[in-house]
């Protein structure tokens, strides 16, 4: 199968990259209004941008017309966010958090998410997640010409781990159950787990 990107329309290109592009990591992400709603809604574009400084990433696509959406607004606005994992106990909710809300009702009060003060952002975390990396605006990358997405850049400055998930500086990825965002309404879990020791290149 050949394909011309150039020769196709954006729902295709759409469904090609999240079709091939999978699992994904989710974001479940929190954020302030200007008004002071609280914004849930989960995005898969979304990864490790950065070690040091620690740094994630998460893109979310604009609206037509290159309106910005909620979380992408309020982050611009105010200046952080928090990025709630998504795992077997909360996906759920993270489904039903992901519907078009307009940008007055708050989808934390609409669907009675618990909201835990963070250590050093403004915006609130999710007792319903049991990892929370608290971040603040580092950058925002505008993508495509007129404006289709926003890639967001935030600074890791606070980690919140559940202590049953963290052992000996690592986190158990069975214990995690962390959940994957696939294509249409289909969603993963991590399945089997092997090891492949990384090589060592020796000169011949």
């Amino acid at each position: 199968m050949e394909i011309n990107i150039g020769a196709i329309e954006r729902q295709e290109k759409y469904k090609l990259l999240i079709g091939c592009v999978i699992p994904r990591p989710i974001a479940w992400v929190t954020s302030v209004s200007a008004d002071g709603v609280v914004n849930a809604a989960p995005f898969s574009y979304f990864n490790v941008a950065c070690i040091d400084p620690m740094m994630i990433s998460v893109a979310v696509a604009r609206r037509p017309g290159g309106v910005l959406k909620d979380t992408s607004r309020n982050i611009q606005q105010t200046g952080d966010f928090v990025v709630n994992m998504v795992d077997l106990h909360n996906v759920d909710a993270v489904n039903q958090s992901s519907a078009d809300y307009p940008p007055e009702v708050s989808e934390v009060a609409e669907l009675g998410l618990t909201m835990l003060p963070s250590a050093a952002v403004k915006a609130p975390r999710l007792g319903e997640s049991r990892i929370h990396f608290e971040c603040r605006l580092h950058r925002v990358v505008t993508l495509g010409e007129p404006a289709a997405s926003d890639l967001i850049i935030g600074e890791v400055v606070h980690v919140h781990i559940a202590d049953e998930l963290y052992d000996s500086g690592k986190v158990d990825p069975r214990a995690f159950g962390a959940v994957s965002r696939l294509a249409g309404h289909s969603y993963g879990t991590i399945g089997d787990i092997f090891d492949r020791p990384r090589p060592v290149y020796e000169k011949k």
